[in-house]
């Protein structure tokens, strides 16, 4: 469940020259359920010491600060195809682990009405330290996510492969957005999660560029110096590199409703690193833009998702995020082949399909109801995508 871990810095760049491309893990979160009341249930540490008598499942769950999330990931694997099997396996015996336990899972970015006041913190040293150090913005966070790291091999490449993202981590998002609602409210945007965490955590959403492994080490090391972390992992932007597995990690987007917009957004997003890390290597000149440029479409992102517009910065002027798929896929087409990354992604996000049966007039409680049953009908079976 995690223990701090300090931060060796001089070993950094051995763990990524040790790395190589295009390995992935993929790490999902889901929220804890009561099956009748969809109401959160801190029942983590039951399923926890339940997973251990699966032998892949105790290597797989992990918990998030809540003690009504769980987490499930891939590990390492050699290719994309490898990452989802692992996944697609343990997820299959997650959701029929929760089954014989009478719980069912959530798959969006934020839980429409839970009370984050009632939701009791996973009592180890590890979140006792970050709730101790964050307190209301660590209590205040009950949000999901998908996370997918891409191994990238060399520290200054990573670095360079994640200023290089910077730009796309907007249009991720949108495409991504799955929560509407949050403290039994309908907010108004398409990605509450983003709100309530990316803009509230401290280092966290679109980073600096750091332009090399000695400008990302300055930061770290000040961060250090001064106390102001204890570990890497305290630095939460969207794209970082992680350096205890050698990859770059993508944090930017919603949980996904169903498994196979989860498999989409997974290798959506590892396209997106490996075109970056070919366009460095090809010597493609990185457009380097300010940071409260790239906020204006991570706003844009947050308030209307795939249903807004986008900034194209070099033309200077706007363009319909639904167009954001297709522009990504172009750009990545070099790499999807070669590395096997099959992005299939529905028509409508998940955001946008909660937007529609609230228009209809459906009330919170059964739009839930139906994400809840999405999420039950494709996770659960190890499918692959047509």
């Amino acid at each position: 469940m995690g223990e701090f871990v300090a931060i060796d810095l001089e070993a950094v760049p051995e763990a990524y020259a040790a790395s190589t491309d295009g390995t992935i893990g993929i790490e999902e979160e889901f929220q804890i359920l009561d099956p009748g009341s969809l109401d959160m249930a801190p029942r983590f540490e039951e399923l926890f010491d339940a997973a251990r008598a699966d032998p892949v499942l105790s290597d797989s769950v992990a918990g998030e600060l809540i003690a009504s999330e769980i987490e499930i990931r891939s590990g390492r694997g050699e290719n994309f195809a490898d990452a989802l099997a692992r996944q697609r396996d343990a997820r299959v015996r997650l959701f029929g682990l929760v089954a014989t336990r009478g719980v069912a899972l959530g798959s969006t970015g934020t839980h429409p009405w839970a009370d984050y006041r009632n939701q009791p913190n996973i009592d180890t040293e590890h979140y006792r330290g970050v709730v101790e150090g964050l307190q209301y913005v660590a209590r205040r966070n009950n949000t999901f996510s998908l996370h997918v790291h891409v191994g990238i091999r060399d520290i200054d490449r990573a670095v360079k492969v994640c200023d290089r993202l910077r730009a796309v981590l907007p249009q991720l998002l949108a495409i991504s957005a799955s929560s509407p609602y949050l403290d039994g409210l309908d907010s108004g945007l398409h990605s509450a999660r983003t709100q309530a965490f990316t803009k509230t955590f401290p280092r966290c959403g679109i980073p600096d560029a750091y332009g090399s492994w000695q400008g990302y080490r300055d930061y770290i090391d000040l961060l250090l110096r001064t106390n102001s972390i204890r570990e890497y992992t305290q630095v939460w932007w969207s794209v970082r590199p992680h350096f205890a597995f050698g990859t770059v990690e993508v944090r930017i987007c919603d949980a996904q409703a169903t498994a196979q917009e989860s498999d989409g957004m997974a290798a959506l997003i590892a396209a997106c690193v490996l075109q970056a890390a070919r366009d460095h290597d090809e010597g493609v000149p990185a457009r380097d833009h300010a940071r409260r440029l790239l906020e204006e479409n991570l706003w844009r992102a947050v308030r209307y998702g795939l249903d807004g517009e986008m900034i194209d910065f070099e033309a200077r002027a706007e363009y319909p995020t639904a167009a954001a798929v297709d522009r990504l896929l172009a750009w990545t087409e070099p790499v999807r082949g070669e590395h096997g990354l099959d992005v299939v992604l529905p028509e409508r996000n998940g955001a946008q399909r909660q937007r529609a049966l609230i228009a209809d007039g459906m009330p919170m409680r059964e739009v839930f109801a139906e994400t809840v049953r999405e999420t039950r009908a494709t996770y659960a079976l190890n499918v692959t995508r047509s």
